[in-house]
C-alpha cells in the first residue's frame, strides 16, 4: 500500500535558519519565565552561576543545569509550576520511583498547542480529517489516551475512545466502527492482532489502514510483522509526560525513516551521559529537551535518559529527525508501555516481612508479549516449603496496583537468588528485540 503524502503547515517547511531564530527567540522568553517564576529554576540557575541574560546564541544553552527526574520527585506535587494554580486547566502524571507520581501541569494554552501538535503528528503519519481514529492508549493521569484524543479532534477525524483492555471488544470494535486509523502500543497491537486470527477474521481486510505506535521501544522487524499482518502504514511517535505527552515527535509516513521533532516548540540535544557534554549532531548519547512554549511547567534542559542521534530532516527539512530509541543511559524498563524502575520493585518487596532483599526482575517474551517475573528470596525461618503462595499473590496484586504493571512473582527458598562477587544483576532482560 502506498503512503499517502502528506501536506505540513508552513513552519514545518521553514527553513533551518528560520526555525534556528524562532529557537533562539523563544529559548531568551522560557528561561526569563522559567526563572522568574520557578524557584527550583531561579536556585538551580544561581548555583550554576548563569543567568537568562546570559543567553544569547543557541549554543548557550549549554552553560544551563539540566533538569533530572529527581528534580520533578522532589517538587512534587507543584513546585515546578509557573503559573499560579488556578491556571492550571489540567494535570497528568507519570509513575516515579517513590510510587508518587511525576506531576505535569499544564494551562489552556498548553493543552491546545498540545493537541495543535498531535494533529500535525497524526497528519504527518497520514491521517486527515474525517477518518476515523480508534484510540487504544490509556486514559486517565497517563498523557497518551487525552493526548491522542485531542489531537485527532483537533485534525477533524472522529475519534473511537476505547482506551486500553477488553482485547475481544477491541476486535468487535474495530470489525463493526471500521476506522482507519489505530493509536496503540505496537506489543498490544500484536495481542489485537492475535484476537483477529482466535476469532478467525482477516486483519489484511480489517479498515486499518495507518497504525501510529509509541510509548515504547519497538523495532523494525516488528513494525514489517505489523505492517505485513494489517496491510497498513505502521509509523513512530514520540514524547514523555515531563516534556508535554505524545506528539514531541513524529516518524511521517512517506519517509518512516526516523521521527521528525517538531522543533518549534522544543529544543533538542544530545549529550554525553557519564559527562554531560554536548554531542555533535550524527554521535549517538542521550537526549535532552528544553521546552520553548510551555506556560504551565516549562523543563529547561530535561535528560530523558533514552538513547539516539539526531539527523538533518528529510520530510521536514528544517526540523531535525531523531533516530529510533534504542536503549536507556539508566536502569529504567518499559514494559508494555509502562515505566518501571528497579527501586521501584525493590521497595514494594523490603515492605514484606518476608523478603530477604535479595531479588531479580527477568523479562522475557513469551509469544510476542514481554513479561516480567520477579524472583524474590525468603528470609530464613519463614520458608514453607511450597513458595508463599499466597503472599506472592498479595504482591502481585500490591504491584498492579501501585505500579501499574502485571507481573509474576516467585518467592525463593532462603538462598535460592543467585549471588553476585560484584554489583547484583537485579535485570535479566532475554526478551525477542
Amino acid at each position: 500500500m502506498s503512503p499517502t503524502m502528506p501536506r505540513p503547515t508552513a513552519i514545518e517547511m521553514a527553513p533551518r535558519d528560520e526555525i534556528r531564530a524562532l529557537q533562539t527567540e523563544r529559548m531568551a522568553k522560557i528561561l526569563r519565565h522559567a526563572y522568574g517564576n520557578v524557584a527550583h529554576y531561579r536556585r538551580s540557575f544561581d548555583a550554576a552561576g548563569v543567568h537568562p541574560d546570559d543567553f544569547k546564541v543557541l549554543e548557550d544553552i549549554a552553560k544551563f543545569p539540566f533538569t533530572t527526574k529527581a528534580d520533578l520527585r522532589d517538587n512534587y506535587p507543584f513546585g515546578l509550576l509557573a503559573v499560579p494554580q488556578e491556571r492550571i486547566a489540567r494535570i497528568h502524571g507519570s509513575s516515579g520511583t517513590t510510587g508518587k507520581p511525576i506531576v505535569v501541569g499544564y494551562t489552556q494554552g498548553d493543552i491546545d498547542c498540545w493537541a495543535d501538535l498531535m494533529a500535525r503528528s497524526i497528519y504527518a503519519a497520514g491521517g486527515r480529517p474525517g477518518m476515523k481514529l480508534h484510540n487504544a492508549y490509556g486514559y486517565g493521569l497517563f498523557t497518551g489516551g487525552l493526548g491522542a484524543h485531542y489531537g485527532a479532534e483537533k485534525l477533524g477525524c472522529t475519534v473511537i475512545p476505547m482506551s486500553g483492555g477488553m482485547t475481544e471488544r477491541q476486535v468487535q470494535l474495530i470489525h463493526d466502527f471500521r476506522p482507519e486509523i489505530i493509536m496503540v502500543t505496537p506489543s498490544y497491537m500484536l495481542a489485537i492482532l492475535d484476537e483477529f486470527r482466535r476469532q478467525g477474521l482477516d486483519p489484511r481486510q480489517s479498515s486499518l489502514k495507518i497504525g501510529i505506535f509509541g510509548a515504547e521501544p519497538w523495532t523494525n522487524a516488528m513494525r514489517a510483522e505489523i505492517e505485513q499482518a494489517f496491510d497498513m502504514q505502521a509509523v513512530d511517535i514520540y514524547g514523555l509526560s515531563e516534556v508535554m505527552g505524545p506528539g514531541v515527535a513524529q516518524e511521517c509516513v512517506d519517509t518512516k525513516d526516523g521521527l521528525h521533532i517538531w522543533e518549534d516548540h522544543f529544543f533538542p540535544e544530545v549529550i554525553d551521559p557519564d559527562t554531560g557534554a554536548v554531542l555533535p549532531d550524527g554521535d549517538k548519547g542521550e537526549l535532552v529537551f528544553t521546552t520553548l512554549t510551555k506556560e504551565g511547567q516549562p523543563v529547561i534542559r530535561y535528560r530523558t535518559r533514552d538513547l539516539t542521534r539526531l539527523l538533518p530532516g528529510t520530510a521536514r527539512p528544517g526540523m531535525r529527525r531523531m533516530e529510533k530509541v534504542t536503549g536507556r543511559s539508566d536502569d529504567m524498563i518499559i514494559l508494555r508501555g509502562v515505566n518501571i524502575f528497579p527501586s521501584q520493585v525493590e521497595e514494594a518487596l523490603l515492605a514484606q516481612d518476608w523478603c530477604s532483599g535479595h531479588f531479580q526482575i527477568r523479562l522475557s517474551t513469551q509469544g510476542r508479549m514481554d513479561c516480567m517475573a520477579i524472583h524474590a528470596e525468603c528470609r530464613p525461618g519463614l520458608w514453607d516449603g511450597e513458595g508463599l503462595l499466597a503472599d506472592a499473590k498479595a504482591l502481585v496484586e500490591q504491584i498492579k496496583n501501585t505500579i501499574g504493571v502485571t507481573t509474576t512473582v516467585v518467592i525463593e527458598q532462603p538462598g535460592g537468588v543467585e549471588r553476585s562477587l560484584g554489583k547484583m544483576r537485579r535485570v535479566i532482560d532475554k526478551r525477542e528485540r
